[in-house]
């Protein structure tokens, strides 16, 4: 089983931009797609992005979309999401966790998650 661990949260003002990245160890061989997902302080978890696990076929939830660009790096045989948030809105404001599936629709190892803070 793969494990997923987040990082490059933090605090930006409104309009600023914030990249996350997910490191992806253990065995990837299965993983069908990867996505991120973010919980606010009193509000249920909601989908951000996903992308194949081939880097083909993203995509975003309306809030985000234009914003936020989810990708992998392929090269070197990195295995690693990224997240380019811009544009960022105190409304973005949420942990943000990484996920990985190995059926559509299935997403069952989750990061631990990194927080991103946009004041306003």
């Amino acid at each position: 089983q793969e494990r997923l661990v987040e990082s490059g949260g933090g605090t930006v003002q409104t309009g600023g931009s914030l990249r996350l990245s997910c490191q992806v160890s253990g065995d990837t061989f299965s993983i069908y797609a990867m996505a991120w997902f973010r919980q606010a302080p009193g509000k249920e978890r909601e989908f951000v992005a996903a992308t194949m696990w081939s880097g083909s076929a993203r995509s975003y939830a309306p809030s985000v979309e234009g914003r936020f660009t989810i990708s992998r790096n392929r090269a070197n045989h990195a295995n690693a999401m990224y997240l380019q948030m811009n544009d960022l809105k105190p409304e973005d404001t949420a942990i943000y966790t990484c996920a990985s599936a190995r059926v559509k629709g299935r997403y069952d190892v989750w990061g631990q998650g990194t927080q991103v803070t946009v004041s306003s």
